[in-house]
């Protein structure tokens, strides 16, 4: 094989969404940029999944000029509730004077809006990471691609694909849950409003997608398994009857499932690296947290690189003042999502009943509503 090798400032392994945020956050800085990927560019044109995003991850987009007005649903107000159990309350955009308190859309139409902003000059595509050393003034990153070795020495390597492995620094969760995904067709449409319910298998969420919603059913691994094997028909009942009758579906698409875990690093920094995003932190997907703290992540490691006067990106004090700077959050979203899947996925007596006067309590007082849904649109970013 032969070898050819680079230098820049910062090298971005993981040119998703967060990795690309993050490239666009520092375009025009003091900093050369490289982002590297080891997929085909363009490889998520045919990726199915969808995103939910808050409207504080608008807002960080729009800053960038990185929003994609017309790909995106509005979710103008959620109902939450449990199925076992009394109690329900509803979040509403107009209590916050916004047009939406968030958006479902396409991991494939963010994706596009943000490559298209890329410079191909600052992206190395199918190239895989073979090896990485740091200590010294650069860290040494090896690479396969195009049949040769690439190396790239950069003051400081910004993990952002990927989700935490098993390392000893890593705490895992395993939730014992799949989360079965599809889009259903509901009747009549779904006027803007996303649904979160709370049952004894995991919660259930339905996300307004175009006409369509975007399912998250969370259930069993066993049960998940049972669901991919149904026709639509009777996977439709089981959605009606897991929802509690309040809708009806008259069609569905395609059907994914994956395990849930809560896999979380604890130091997000070390020897000129950093880890942003999935590779930083995976939540369980109830309440829609975990892809807008990434965003967070990489604006916020943005904004600590361009508030430097200059030097070394990988220094060790900007790092760990970044780690710190996003500690709050980064507890915040772990604790909330956490807490949410633990309290609400049984069905124990004394618990369905301190649930469904908790969700009284937050429809009844409307300071208390207010707090939790400002955590869910901006994170710790709501009171600073």
């Amino acid at each position: 094989m032969t070898e050819s090798s680079s230098r820049v400032d910062i090298a971005i392994i993981g040119a998703g969404p967060v990795g690309m945020t993050l490239a666009l956050a520092l375009a025009g800085g003091p900093y050369s940029v490289l982002l590297i990927d080891n997929r085909r560019r363009g490889a998520w044109e045919t990726d199915p999944r969808a995103l939910a995003l808050s409207h504080g991850s608008r807002q960080l987009l729009e800053h960038l000029g990185a929003w994609n007005a017309g790909a995106g649903t509005p979710i103008r107000s959620i109902h939450v509730s449990q199925r076992t159990g009394f109690g329900r309350t509803v979040i509403d955009a107009d209590d916050y004077d916004l047009p939406a308190l968030g958006y479902v859309m396409r991991y494939r139409d963010l994706a596009a809006t943000l490559a298209a902003r890329i410079d191909p000059a600052h992206l190395l595509n199918e190239h895989a990471l073979i090896s990485l050393t740091t200590g010294g003034e650069a860290a040494e990153i090896r690479l396969a691609g195009d049949g040769a070795e690439h190396g790239v020495a950069a003051q400081l390597v910004v993990h952002a694909e990927g989700t935490p492995g098993d390392e000893a620094d890593v705490r895992v969760s395993d939730y014992r849950q799949h989360a079965v995904v599809a889009e259903v067709r509901p009747v009549p449409g779904h006027a803007h409003r996303a649904w979160e319910r709370f049952t004894p298998d995991g919660p259930l969420a339905l996300l307004p997608l175009g006409q369509d919603y975007s399912v998250v059913f969370t259930v069993p691994p066993d049960k998940a398994r049972q669901l991919l094997a149904l026709d639509e028909s009777p996977f439709l009942a089981a959605l009606r009857a897991q929802f509690g009758g309040r809708l009806d579906f008259v069609a569905s698409g395609a059907r994914a499932s994956f395990p849930l875990a809560l896999r979380v690093r604890r130091q997000v920094s070390a020897s000129r690296q950093v880890w942003i995003g999935n590779a930083a932190q995976s939540l369980h997907p109830v309440s829609g947290q975990g892809f807008n703290l990434g965003l967070r992540d990489a604006c916020e490691l943005a904004e600590a690189l361009l508030g430097k006067t200059g030097g070394d990106a990988g220094a060790a004090g900007t790092l760990a003042s970044y780690a710190r700077g996003r500690r709050l959050d980064r507890q915040g979203s772990m604790a909330f999502t956490d807490g949410i899947v633990r309290l609400f996925s049984n069905d124990l007596a004394p618990l369905r009943c301190a649930r469904g006067l908790g969700l009284q309590a937050l429809d009844l007082f409307p300071p208390l509503r207010h707090f939790v849904a400002r955590r869910m649109i901006w994170g710790a970013r709501a009171w600073l």
